[in-house]
């Protein structure tokens, strides 16, 4: 998975057992993107603060048709330009009203989404993945997959609950969700929910669900507090 910036995406999640930050789950570019666009004071503010207790919500249903104009898919995977895979969240009237807010340059016109592509629902164009995120810490705001139909596309998935992040593996939608207990902070969640979908009956069916619970003695809030004596 690459992301507009030219770096890998995120691909680790789920898969080393240890704790991840939530904002770890950006590329290496991005990171690089999000220092400069501190330096610059043009980010948005994310990340800081605790959350309330409870899961995080995916919504798997199919949503309502909702189709974009351009740019027209064709047999063979033809990388969006990044405003054009901007405009295809920001013109989505299924995508939520924050995140098409908050969709804006990290600086100058380079925006912090992620976009990947790949055959997820076997239609005759790659399938198109949309993860946006924060500028500051790269804290997956939602993610979206574009199904081709003729010349337009279609929203046939969303998660909007953060953080989240989305990629394909081999032919399957993988989703992961960071979860929180009370007292949180963003930065250290206690577990992960990883879920994978599969594309049956012209819609996503989830087909496995994967838990992973954190340590809270490694990298959490304390972990730099120094041992006690004996």
């Amino acid at each position: 998975m690459r992301g507009l910036n030219g770096g890998s995406g995120p691909a680790h999640r789920g898969r080393s057992g240890r704790r991840r930050t939530a904002g770890s789950t950006a590329a290496a570019g991005l990171a690089a993107l999000a220092l400069c666009a501190v330096a610059l004071t043009a980010c948005n503010a994310g990340g800081t603060g605790t959350r309330d207790e409870g899961a995080a919500r995916v919504d798997v249903a199919t949503p309502k048709a909702t189709m974009s104009p351009s740019p027209s898919p064709s047999d063979t995977i033809e990388k969006l330009k990044p405003q054009e895979a901007v405009a295809l969240v920001k013109d989505d009237p299924t995508v939520s009203a924050r995140v098409r807010a908050d969709l804006k340059p990290c600086f100058k016109d380079t925006y912090p989404v992620d976009v990947s592509y790949g055959n997820l629902t076997g239609g005759s164009s790659s399938d198109i993945v949309v993860n946006v995120m924060t500028c500051g810490d790269a804290i997956g705001m939602g993610s979206y997959v574009y199904r081709a139909e003729g010349n337009k596309y279609k929203n046939v998935f969303k998660a909007e609950e953060p953080p989240v992040y989305s990629e394909i593996s081999r032919g399957d939608l993988v989703v992961y969700q960071q979860l929180y207990t009370k007292g949180d902070p963003v930065a250290f969640p206690s577990s992960e929910e990883v879920i994978t979908y599969r594309w049956k009956g012209g819609r996503f069916v989830e087909t496995d669900r994967l838990h992973n619970d954190y340590s809270s003695a490694v990298n959490g809030p304390d972990a730099s507090a120094a041992p006690e004596e004996n």
